[in-house]
């Protein structure tokens, strides 16, 4: 008799940053995902995830790099390149026991640096960062960062303009904008390709739905960015494609025809702004500078200035939104473009307004725009930390090789600290950092690196003791977001690959090593956390709000509806209202056009106002300085189309948008002509800090002068005779400089390079190995 066949697995419930899915392991092997068939616009992103589950890259159990294992900890350039000795988890743990133990006695807890980031996992108790952070202050503290690579000069400034981030928390809704507005005004657009993702995940994918309902409707849209699909094609907008970096000069080109002409809301600026004269003398060219007209701004970003005089002009016969994407600060001076923005949308006096006003990040997420609910999800509680030290987190390079070294931030002057224990959980920094040359010579001078990591990124192939981590797939969690109206129960899909543990287990072990096991773990499992975080959460929550489903009974569903969520939000609508009754968080309770806190900190690179600040074209201009056009090139470095960041770059989508097994570059047919390039070539990118090599695409939807290339392909050094990443990372070529001393945001967006066909041997891309 045969034996019966067993039944398929039943696909199981989950989420992830691009989605909600079910998922089961076939029987020949391999990952079946299954999208919600209730969301209406899927993300094509789901369809790298089963490379999550596969070996290649893996790994597949702890291990330790050779010279520290032979030689002990200390600072060595060999991390990077050396060797790693496969170890078991109990060394592993009785290793770093010994290595906390030492850095601790000897160095205090303002020694340790614990980096991480948030886009690890849609689950909230398996989110690295809250693992991370919350074992260290257990264990005493350590130097933290603040602020994050995406929004570094943002989240700071607005404290200043606007008291507090609700343009990024609570900004007016979609829904509410493809009713009323107008017209659309985008400087960097709305990308479609980053509707897909959102931190903690979204179940309904609805952002290009919304706008293409505005559209229905009659909106217009007209988009500002050197890149055309920074706005889907069916939106039919108008592209005015400016020069990379310029947008301050047309934001206060379009304010001068607005003031000069009499057209601005004079009553609003009045009663909800401060500092307008400043601003407006500034605009003029009343305060010495030159006045921003139209003329003088044609030649700075190449938009002709009839039309922005006549642009200016339309702004007002409609019901407007000034959208800023968070492109345009990731830029040196990035702090410019958003204040100067804010202020356009405060002449036109729409602020408050249904449909009008501005905002900050419309297609930078699925989120931003979707709705927002009145309470707080289940969230890992990370503790104290005692330890003041920190860094604005792009800064880490400057951290670990400039000890003792002082920064300003903010209005402050902080100091350094000599880290000497690096402990990563979660996140890629060799693919969000800039100057990643420069970044391997910083992660050589710590004691001890030590990395959770489920694949041999090179993050992990910088460490010296690396813990091999379970993917999403591989454990129980609880998914959701503050910007969706269901509660996901995250099953274990698939059993670990090789000896991965999740974070909350090597932890916990690491933990137990050092005596402060309880205070970690509070004696629970994986499912006791669970358990313990859905209750305690369901029994905080407002009766309206709260579920009635027990925790059994909602991780048997798969999935619960959350109430309450806000789709029909306007911005500072309460405050547009009544401005005494309902006054901003700012020093004069309004909107500050000029800020009189700035000011008093004397930064030439953020004055109290906005101001075009030309970028520095070349921060290290290195031996050739005095040929201004070695770099002729405009590179825009944004986010890719085909993952999220740097993961699962092995994937089956992201790997399907590879050029020569490279990450592609788009140029212009002119200048591919110019440069003897066709589709399909290898091209080398170079800039004063480095090189790297990428695939070309030719294409008219980038303005001549501009070459564009994703983030997120795996660094991959092997080949440095070559260039420093044979496989495509922009910020191999990108410098290492922050935005300006106010914010120390990232600038990876923009750099100046060269470009040129690669003509000689390809070297192979060991990046997934």
């Amino acid at each position: 008799m045969t034996p019966e066949t067993p039944p398929p697995p039943t696909p199981r419930p989950h989420t992830s940053h691009w989605g909600t899915f079910s998922a089961a392991p076939l029987p020949g092997g391999g990952l079946e995902v299954i999208p919600d068939p209730g969301d209406p616009d899927p993300s094509p992103l789901l369809r790298n995830i089963p490379a999550a589950l596969g070996p290649r890259g893996r790994v597949l159990a702890p291990h330790v790099r050779r010279g520290w294992l032979e030689r002990g900890p200390g600072p060595d350039p060999k991390r990077g390149t050396d060797t790693y000795v496969r170890v078991s988890w109990d060394e592993a743990i009785s290793l770093l026991v010994q290595e906390f133990d030492r850095v601790r006695a000897a160095h205090g807890n303002r020694a340790v640096f614990g980096g991480s980031y948030g886009w690890g996992s849609a689950g909230r108790f398996h989110h690295a960062q809250s693992q991370i952070h919350r074992f260290l202050n257990c264990f005493g503290g350590y130097t933290r960062s603040v602020n994050t690579y995406s929004l570094g000069a943002s989240r700071t400034l607005l404290r200043h303009v606007v008291g507090d981030d609700s343009p990024i928390s609570a900004p007016t809704t979609l829904s509410v904008l493809a009713e009323h507005t107008g017209l659309f005004l985008c400087f960097g657009g709305m990308p479609a390709k980053n509707f897909q993702v959102n931190a903690g995940g979204l179940s309904r994918h609805r952002t290009a739905g919304q706008l293409a309902a505005a559209r229905a409707r009659g909106a217009r849209f007209i988009l500002v960015s050197p890149v055309r699909d920074d706005l889907a094609a069916e939106l039919d907008a108008e592209w005015l494609a400016i020069v990379p970096g310029t947008d301050t000069a047309l934001m206060l080109a379009l304010s001068h025809v607005l003031i000069e002409e009499g057209r601005y809301d004079a009553d609003f600026c009045r009663s909800h702004c401060a500092g307008f004269d400043t601003f407006a003398r500034h605009v003029l060219g009343q305060d010495g500078s030159a006045p921003k007209t139209p003329r003088w701004a044609e030649e700075i970003c190449g938009i002709p200035a009839a039309r922005i005089a006549e642009l200016a002009r339309e702004l007002t016969r409609h019901r407007t939104m000034i959208s800023l994407s968070w492109s345009l600060q990731r830029a040196h001076r990035g702090e410019q473009p958003l204040w100067a923005g804010i202020a356009l949308a405060c002449l036109l006096g729409q602020i408050g307004l249904p449909g009008g006003g501005f905002g900050h990040g419309y297609g930078a997420t699925a989120g931003i725009g979707a709705g927002t609910l009145p309470y707080r999800l289940p969230t890992l509680d990370q503790g104290l930390n005692p330890v003041p030290d920190f860094i604005p987190c792009a800064r880490i390079a400057d951290l670990l090789l400039h000890p003792g070294e002082t920064f300003d931030y903010d209005g402050g002057r902080y100091t350094y600290p000599d880290i000497r224990l690096v402990h990563w959980a979660g996140g890629n920094p060799f693919h969000h950092h800039q100057d990643l040359a420069r970044l391997r010579r910083a992660f050589g001078r710590p004691d001890t690196v030590v990395v959770h990591e489920p694949h041999w990124t090179a993050t992990a192939r910088h460490a010296d003791v690396v813990l091999p981590v379970t993917t999403t797939l591989e454990r129980n969690d609880i998914g959701g977001a503050s910007q969706d109206a269901a509660l996901i129960a995250m099953h274990r899909v698939a059993d670990p690959v090789g000896e991965a543990r999740d974070d909350f287990r090597a932890l916990s072990d690491l933990a137990d090593g050092l005596g402060i096991g309880h205070d970690f773990s509070r004696g629970r499992d994986e499912r006791g956390w669970l358990e313990h975080l859905y209750e305690s959460w369901r029994a905080k929550l407002d009766p309206r709000y709260a579920p009635e489903e027990d925790f059994g009974t909602f991780w048997r569903a798969g999935r619960i509806p959350l109430r309450g969520l806000r789709e029909h939000h306007t911005l500072y609508a309460g405050f547009r209202a009544d401005p005494d009754a309902r006054p901003l968080a700012t020093p004069s309770g309004r909107i500050e056009l000029a800020s009189a806190t700035i000011a008093s900190f004397r930064y030439d690179d953020c004055p109290g106002h906005p101001a075009w600040l030309p970028p520095d074209p070349d921060p290290d201009p290195g031996p050739d300085a005095e040929h201004p056009h070695r770099y002729p090139f405009h590179l825009v470095a944004n986010n890719p189309a085909t993952r999220l960041h740097s993961q699962l770059d092995h994937g089956e989508l992201s790997a399907s948008s590879k050029v020569a097994g490279r990450e592609p570059v788009r140029l212009h047919p002119r200048d591919a002509a110019t440069l003897g390039l066709r589709d399909g070539d290898v091209a080398r990118i170079r800039s004063a800090v480095g090189s790297c090599l990428a695939g070309v695409v030719i294409s008219d939807s980038v303005r001549p002068g501009v070459v564009q290339l994703a983030t997120g392909a795996w660094w991959d050094p092997s080949a440095p005779e070559v260039a420093t990443c044979v496989h495509g990372n922009p910020n191999a070529v990108t410098h290492d400089i922050g935005t300006s001393r106010l914010t120390q945001g990232c600038t990876g967006q923009l750099t100046r390079v060269a470009l040129e066909r690669h003509d000689g041997p390809l070297p192979p891309v060991h990046a997934h190995g």
